[in-house]
């Protein structure tokens, strides 16, 4: 099976810049040790300030559905809640 990447791009709302920049930078270190990560890492837009992009890879669906349950992830929702916009892509790669 082919291993799952997610495009998560989280745009704060004005003036929530630092509080989204700080939560994500906490949920790196935790999401890079859980048993299913095989990337997990933080960018900043360098054309739209306060836009971010977590380019991630799991090892399958099972460890993202996993990845979302944890307690720094929980976390980052609370959070994050109603100050930064989100999306998410999940994706297999075809060649």
């Amino acid at each position: 099976m082919p291993e799952l990447i997610v495009v998560a791009t989280l745009t704060a709302k004005p003036g929530h810049e630092a509080v989204l920049k700080a939560a994500l930078e906490r949920v790196v270190p935790p999401s890079r040790a859980e048993a299913g990560c095989l990337r997990y890492d933080l960018h900043f837009d360098l054309e739209h300030p306060g836009r971010f992009v977590v380019l991630e890879a799991w090892r399958d669906a099972e460890a993202l559905e996993f990845h979302l349950t944890t307690p720094h992830f929980l976390e980052l929702v609370k959070t994050i809640d109603g100050l930064a916009d989100a999306q998410m892509l999940k994706l297999n790669q075809l060649v």
